[in-house]
């Protein structure tokens, strides 16, 4: 598919004045193609990460996420229900997710106008907060971390109702396909392929020998409970969604994680295969 109408979404930080994003829309217009630049409204930079991605204007074909791996990361969260393709434009450091950066832009957009290109869809999980009120998505990571205090947490993790283990450990991280060349990897998790399907369970500088990462089904259901190391049981970890603390976690609470019903849709240009680009990074 010819892609004709965009989208254009910007970290504000990363463009302050919007002014590569005002030459992009200048480009595609040039080309014969619509843009709309979302991040602006009557002249004012809305902040992409409290906007209501619900008016994305109708017949958007693509959005265009200028800034980094987390503006990304962040928009694909916010128009989960849109299902609208995504492709990234990096503005800062070097990411996984953003294959594209302002000295290949606008070859990116010929490519996209020509139809060269292909759509990747990407799975994510939800978490439920224990009292059930609020169901959070995350494209790359649910990571649950202890708070303040240096004391490490004690976790129980549930599998479909069953018990699997208990990790002492600063923390742990469920992560995606998509996330797991994230802080996953940095932990010393796996590193899969972001097309995969399944969940990937590390443990974050476990106290014990059991620090092995779990690959577990996309179809499970997890559960995580926090349990406690001192007679005061007044520890407290923190619940993060994509690098987003949402919710804490007292001792007895349980946080659940499965697999969204929602599907990112990430534009690909590269011809490379996943492996080919992970050999490259990997030297």
């Amino acid at each position: 598919m010819k892609m004709r109408k965009f989208g254009i979404i910007t970290n504000g930080y990363k463009d302050v004045n919007l002014n590569i994003t005002h030459m992009i829309a200048d480009y595609i217009r040039s080309k014969g193609g619509e843009a709309t630049i979302i991040t602006e409204d009557h002249g004012e930079i809305l902040d992409y990460e409290a906007m209501n991605y619900a008016k994305i204007p109708e017949g958007v074909e693509m959005l265009l996420v200028l800034g980094g791996d987390g503006t990304l990361i962040r928009v694909a969260t916010g128009i989960r229900q849109n299902r609208v393709p995504l492709i990234g434009v990096n503005l800062g450091t070097l990411g996984y997710l953003c294959e594209v950066d302002t000295d290949s832009i606008y070859q990116a957009i010929d490519a996209l106008m020509a139809g060269d290109y292909t759509i990747e869809e990407r799975m994510m999980l939800k978490g439920k907060t224990p009292d059930n009120d609020k169901t959070r998505s995350a494209l790359n990571d649910i990571v649950i971390h202890r708070s303040g205090s240096l004391s490490i947490l004690q976790l129980h993790l549930y599998v479909n109702g069953e018990k699997l283990c208990t990790y002492n450990a600063d923390g742990i991280i469920l992560s995606t396909p998509t996330g797991s060349t994230g802080y996953n990897m940095s932990a010393g998790g796996p590193i899969v392929d972001p097309q995969a399907n399944l969940i990937v369970l590390t443990p974050i500088n476990a106290h014990t020998l059991n620090t092995r990462s779990i690959v577990l089904s996309a179809d499970d259901t997890i559960e995580v409970e926090m349990g406690s190391r001192r007679f005061q049981r007044d520890e407290v970890a923190l619940v993060s969604c994509d690098g987003d603390a949402i919710v804490e976690l007292k001792v007895g609470d349980r946080f659940q994680i499965t697999k969204s019903d929602h599907i990112i849709q990430i534009v690909k240009l590269s011809k490379e295969s996943f492996l080919e680009i992970l050999s490259k990074k990997m030297g």
